[in-house]
């Protein structure tokens, strides 16, 4: 096959692709019109090859003389016929290519001629029928040529019959057939005939159609008068169309259905109220029987036909082009399908081939055996039946040349190590076959137990040694030449395995190095590779672990770093050169922490205890020393170690007791394994299931109570959690008996989620002590009660208003106000306080300022009120069981608000051992209160305590700073409090005791210079 496909690459690059003849369009069937004014019918044929081929046409068998008639002419190799003539040209063609390689011939194409001519006879007889009579009126159309179509004209155009259950026109014979004739149906009758290729009409004479007088035709059964063929062949893929109508009165229905109970085609349609059934797309699964029934109250008349399947032949295996070396065989084999099924012939040059010595026809294979020249040429399969004939073409080129290695030389250089084995090709182009003989420099090679050349001339050696190098030549020769072509053999040293990888035992994190060195020829390229597991391994992608290191060419060692229980398994180092290709093998174990048990199953449960068996997972290859059980419920923050029966399971105990439960209580449950080197992955959850009920244990805590309205006693408790009530069915009892007495009283709460009881009865007297306990219960029964403690019935609020109410204004947003508590109220409910509500005359009341005093304290102060406003205020006393009666109401006024302009001007002297501070006096605005001193506010620098002197005038003197700085502010104060205040100041720390300076007006505190003297005014504020 080399060979084959060698002479195939040069018979089609250097000659320049010569092939034989190749159909790239076939003529097809034509039917033309004669009244076609275009007076030219043209039959395709298109051909390839090289050399381009000559084209001749055969008509009826006979070739077609072009020189002889004028009319014919072919153009690119289709044929053209001029005023084509129905009698001459009539017939089958097929178009003949041929070059220099051989000869097809097409498929055959049918010329036919449509036509339609007038009808001959001109008037026809009136038929006379009787009314309720059924009537068929014949066409008979014209001579013609063409697929018609039919219609009926009735009495004048375009007046055309209607078909419906009572008139059908057949397409098949063109015959109108009247079912029950009316009287509306008495008139002219005239056929009107089209050819579907030319378009022609034809109208045939009129029919007249009268009523005859002899009364009206009685009732009487269907009879079908028109029908489809007993047997009507159909091709594939076809419209098939099935007619079927008949006379009758009444006029009768048409049905369809196959009498052997197959359903008619779901793609069947029915129209021409049900006269035609059309199947399309017909294939072999609808043929059968098909049957017609028309049916009427008279009776009914059924019409069968057989459809049958036909298809002409398709190519489903072809054949093509073969190119041989000369003595070889050839087998081709063409298959088509068809029904019925085809035969095959075949042709050679478009002649029929018949068997010989060399040739073998059986079915559609065609054999030749021991080709020669005279077997080259172009070769056709024929596959026919009698609905068709294809045909598929190859050539078969048989080529003879003598020996060729221009494009096959000898290897110049093989390589190969001392112990292996070689095998030098030895291809030339030849046909038919060459013999060799091969050389090593000039001896010719013996063949023996070690060297021997192959069938297709190669040279093999096996165990080769050194003295095997050097030049060998492969001398080809056949019957139409020699030629000879020449390489190398360089035999190296073996590479082997110094110090191979060798197996491991390690812990996971642990990093190692596996060996993987060699000797081998240095002369050439050697190539490390290692597989882990079967897979090579990504140096890049996995470079995390793995590392190549060595350094040298004869070392490909593999580092793995911080080795995972992933990291176990097969590692093979593989070693290639030019010559050979060698690997070694190392197991790795890798020890770890256990990994998960497996099957935690929860085999029995109590209300406290649940009995778990597990099976062991992979311990790693270290035995597992230990198991921990874990357990989580709804109530849990994640996974919580529980104490177990045994408290220590050792690594060989499957089964354990968990103790120490919450009854009633959904639990999940795992398993954790432990070894030497750690502790593995958990299990995975067993299943939820709950602990049985007892009885509950847990009593509520914080006890307590109080407050409520009159005449209710409130106890209040925590809410025991879910998780602790031990059993469904919770709930709370609540006892309590007054302070001092024996018999308690109890109340039952059913709800597991209640915190207060309140018992009410108006005889209940205020603020009295109670003793009170709090109980549990659950569907197991009664839990224990709290310890008791005393809780006090509600008390009553204050029945009477203080008195005395009296306010004072301390300033523009101040007051004070006092009052005196109500006598005689002890016993009507005690006072734990009082609420002043305060609002300005302009508010309304129940927008009060409401302020709350705790205790029996009689007086408040109330702060951040406007000046000069007019206040009211009220006063009542409070107890946790509501507010008393509101006092009268007193009225107060706020001072003028303070001075808004600060003090400006701010100048200071030093003197000995004094600071004199100066600055201009602040006077009020008509709405301010008048001043009545000033504030002078000092501090160390670095401390952050302030020091105040007031003074009735506008200086002051100081002790003079020799340690820090000064910080000084300045403001004027009045009966309407503090005004605003200077700027901050800074007076530095004193080296000179005789130094000057003045305030400033920036808002950041500035050092000034103890010897200079700046005066600056501070602009006042304006008052807002």
């Amino acid at each position: 096959r080399d060979l084959e496909w060698s002479f195939l690459g040069w018979m089609i690059y250097h000659d320049n692709m010569l092939h034989g003849p190749v159909f790239i369009q076939e003529p097809n069937n034509v039917i033309f019109p004669l009244e076609s004014e275009e007076k030219k019918v043209k039959l395709n044929c298109e051909v390839k090859g090289n050399p381009k081929p000559t084209i001749r046409w055969k008509l009826n068998g006979t070739n077609v003389d072009i020189g002889m008639d004028y009319r014919y002419t072919v153009v690119g190799g289709s044929l053209l016929i001029n005023n084509p003539n129905k009698t001459q040209d009539i017939g089958t063609y097929q178009c003949i290519a041929t070059n220099s390689f051989g000869t097809i011939v097409s498929r055959e194409a049918k010329l036919q001629f449509a036509y339609l001519e007038n009808f001959k006879t001109r008037t026809r007889s009136t038929v006379s029928v009787r009314q309720g009579q059924g009537m068929v009126l014949l066409c008979g159309p014209p001579p013609h040529s063409g697929e018609l179509t039919y219609a009926w004209i009735f009495n004048e155009y375009p007046s055309f019959v209607q078909q419906d259950n009572r008139r059908f026109v057949s397409q098949e014979t063109g015959n109108l057939y009247i079912a029950k004739v009316e009287t509306s149906d008495v008139g002219n009758y005239t056929c009107v005939v089209t050819n579907t290729v030319t378009n022609n009409k034809v109208l045939g004479p009129p029919t007249p159609l009268i009523l005859k007088n002899d009364g009206v035709m009685g009732e009487y059964e269907p009879k079908i008068e028109v029908q489809f063929p007993e047997t009507l062949p159909s091709a594939k893929g076809a419209t098939v169309k099935l007619e079927c109508f008949a006379l009758g009165n009444p006029v009768p229905t048409i049905t369809w259905k196959r009498p052997d109970g197959k359903q008619l085609p779901r793609k069947a349609r029915r129209y021409k109220s049900s006269g035609v059934l059309e199947i399309p797309n017909f294939q072999q699964e609808d043929a059968g029987q098909y049957e017609c029934v028309a049916e009427n109250v008279r009776g009914k008349n059924v019409a069968r036909g057989q459809l049958t399947f036909y298809a002409p032949p398709n190519w489903i295996q072809k054949i093509s082009d073969a190119h041989l070396a000369i003595e070889e065989s050839i087998s081709w084999e063409c298959k088509a399908n068809g029904r019925p099924k085809p035969s095959y012939s075949w042709l050679k040059d478009g002649e029929p081939l018949m068997p010989q010595d060399r040739i073998q026809i059986e079915h559609g294979v065609l054999t030749i055996t021991n080709v020669n020249l005279s077997d080259a040429g172009m070769y056709q399969c024929v596959a026919e039946n009698r609905h068709g004939v294809i045909f598929t073409s190859a050539e078969l080129s048989v080529i003879a040349v003598g020996p060729d290695f221009s494009k096959t030389l000898l290897k110049r250089l093989t390589l190969v190590k001392v112990g292996g084995e070689v095998i030098i090709e030895c291809k030339p182009k030849a046909s038919p076959r060459p013999t060799y003989i091969w050389k090593k420099g000039k001896e010719i090679l013996r063949e023996n137990e070690r060297i021997n050349i192959l069938d297709d001339g190669s040279l093999r050696i096996v165990n080769v040694t050194k003295a095997d190098g050097g030049s060998y030549s492969c001398i080809a020769t056949n019957h139409f030449g020699t030629a000879s072509s020449t390489g190398s053999l360089v035999v190296k040293d073996a590479t082997r395995f110094v110090v191979p990888p060798y197996s491991m035992d390690v812990t996971v994190g642990e990093s190692i190095v596996l060996p993987c060195q060699v000797s081998h020829d240095h002369s050439l390229d050697i190539m490390f590779t290692w597989s882990f597991n079967g897979h090579l391994i990504d140096f890049e992608k996995d470079g995390d672990h793995f590392e190549r290191v060595g350094g040298q060419d004869s070392a490909g060692d593999l580092m793995i770093r911080s080795i995972q229980l992933k990291h176990a398994g097969k590692y093979v180092c593989m070693v290639q050169t030019t010559v050979d290709k060698l690997s070694a093998t190392a197991d790795l174990i890798v020890r770890g922490p256990p990994g998960p048990p497996e099957a935690v199953t929860v085999d029995e449960i109590t209300d406290t205890t649940a009995q778990l068996s597990w099976r062991p997972g992979a311990d790693n290859h270290s035995p597992v020393t230990m198991y921990v059980i874990q357990a989580r419920t709804p109530f849990s923050v994640g996974w919580q170690a529980v104490n177990t029966v045994p408290d220590i399971i050792d690594g060989k105990t499957f089964t354990a007791t968990v103790v120490g439960l919450n009854p009633w209580v959904e639990y999940e449950f795992r398993a954790v394994a432990a070894n030497l080197i750690g502790i593995g992955e958990p299990s995975r959850p067993s299943e939820k299931r709950r602990t049985e009920e007892a009885l509950p244990e847990i009593t509520p805590a914080n006890v307590s109570g109080g407050g409520g309205s009159k005449s209710e006693l409130v106890i209040t408790w925590e809410t025991v959690p879910e998780e602790l009530q031990n059993g469904g069915g919770f709930g709370y009892v609540v006892a309590f008996r007054p302070f001092g007495t024996i018999s308690w009283m109890q109340t039952v709460v059913a709800s597991s989620d209640a915190s207060r009881y309140v018992f009410r009865n108006e005889s209940l007297p205020p603020f009295s002590p109670y003793e009170v306990k709090v109980g549990v219960y659950n569907n197991k029964g009664e839990g224990s009660f709290s310890p008791v403690t005393v809780v006090y019935s509600a008390e009553e609020e204050p029945t009477r208003a203080p008195t005395g109410v009296f306010a004072k204004s301390l300033s523009a947003s101040d007051i004070e106000v006092y009052w005196t508590s109500p006598r005689g109220n002890q016993s009507k409910g005690r006072i734990q306080g009082y609420e002043v509500r305060c609002w300005r005359h302009e508010e309304k009341e129940e927008n009060a300022r409401k302020i709350r005093t705790i205790g029996n304290g009689t007086s408040t102060k109330i702060t951040n009120l406007k000046g000069s406003a007019l206040y009211h205020l009220a006063i009542k006393a409070y107890n946790t069981a509501g507010m008393g009666p509101s006092s009268a109401t007193v009225n107060v006024t706020t001072k003028k608000p303070p001075p808004s302009q600060p003090p400006g001007n701010i100048i200071w002297n030093s003197s000995d051992s004094k600071i004199i501070l100066n600055w201009d006096q602040v006077k009020a605005l008509d709405n301010e209160s008048e001043v009545k001193g000033y504030k002078v506010l000092y501090r160390w620098n670095r401390q952050s305590s302030t020091s105040v002197i007031e003074t009735n005038k506008t200086s002051v003197e100081l002790s003079l700073p020799f340690d820090e700085d000064y910080i000084i502010e300045i403001k004027p104060f009045s009966d309407g409090g503090d005004g605003s205040s200077s700027e901050q100041i800074r007076i530095p720390k004193i080296s000179n005791a005789y130094a000057r300076g003045s305030g400033t007006s920036t808002s950041n505190a500035c050092t000034l210079s103890a010897i200079s003297t700046i005066m600056i005014s501070l602009t006042a504020r304006s008052s807002l």
